[in-house]
């Protein structure tokens, strides 16, 4: 079978049709992914180093990201825009931020609204804060592109996703075996840097941690894996499994298990934030420039040079 043309978007190694029937299934959980809390948890704590206030944010991916509590802590007072990417999740996340819930915490700002991924994102914005979400895009700088044209100069996004180290156990484990792969290709966070400069961004930082979780069986490995999402690279084996390949697949995980007999494995996760930079023209050419992004540049050339 040939490889995908570069201009094909599955070239990034996720199949679309996938990633749908997955987050169709995340969104009848009880709650979102532990892995995703704690991941939102940490990045929360780097919202301290941003002197900015946001006076509106976008949360993308909001249900599956768990950081509503934690951003309604973070800016009190901000409209608070959540994005989800399918109808289930929309409604997960309507439910999730609609009164009681609201009005019982006393927050000045007002009451969140909901969108679809698809519908029209509202300019200036301070923030788009996305967590655990990028990994499951098809195509990483069309998003990117999104996030610079919702934000107003100077404000930033604040994302997380998994890395390239995620899981090398487990592909380790399927390629001596000589089975397909088990997970989709994961970018490295300097290439998603690089992606932020060519979507308009300035000041791109990305940094990465890898966390190991462990496991009391191999049955609770798989069973934690399944609430991450799903396989959902082109090259991953077609067809339903058996229940012999299945018992299979928990003897050769009990491998990965260290002197404690709990199995373990590694998820990357890499962490990146950037500015919307001010638009800059030359001449000769003809640019399109909003109204806000105007009254920056005029503000920009009336502070001049920073010492």
């Amino acid at each position: 079978m040939s490889e995908p043309p570069a201009s094909d978007l599955t070239a990034r190694g996720l199949d679309p049709v996938a990633v749908g029937a997955a987050l169709r299934r995340l969104a009848r959980a009880d709650e979102a992914p532990w892995l995703h809390r704690e991941v939102a948890r940490r990045m929360a704590e780097r919202l301290a180093i941003i002197r900015l206030q946001p006076a509106q944010l976008i949360d993308w991916w909001s249900w599956l990201g768990a950081g509503a509590e934690l951003l309604a802590n973070a800016y009190p007072a901000a409209r608070r825009i959540a994005v989800e990417p399918t109808p289930a999740l929309r409604s997960r996340s309507e439910a999730a931020l609609s009164p009681p819930w609201w009005s019982t915490r006393r927050w000045t700002s007002p009451a969140p609204i909901v969108l679809g991924e698809g519908d029209e994102l509202p300019r200036g914005t301070q923030l788009v804060w996305a967590n655990m979400m990028l990994h499951a895009v098809v195509d990483p700088p069309a998003m990117f592109a999104r996030w610079e044209q919702a934000l107003a100069v100077d404000g930033f996004v604040m994302f997380s996703c998994l890395g390239p180290g995620t899981l090398r156990e487990l592909r380790a484990l399927y390629q001596r075996l000589g089975w397909p792969v088990p997970t989709p290709n994961f970018i490295d966070m300097h290439d998603l840097g690089d992606m932020l400069v060519q979507a308009g961004f300035a000041d791109p930082v990305m940094d990465q941690e890898t966390i190991t979780l462990q496991w009391p069986s191999a049955q609770a490995l798989l069973d934690e894996l399944r609430s991450l999402g799903g396989n959902a690279s082109p090259s991953r084996a077609g067809g339903l499994r058996t229940p012999r390949w299945q018992r299979r697949l928990l003897r050769e995980l009990e491998s990965l298990a260290g002197a404690d007999g709990r199995p373990a494995l590694a998820f990357e996760v890499a962490y990146g934030h950037a500015f919307r930079a001010a638009p800059r023209l030359r001449g000769g050419e003809e640019t399109t420039v909003s109204l806000d992004d105007m009254r920056a540049m005029v503000r920009g050339r009336r502070a001049g040079p920073v010492s």
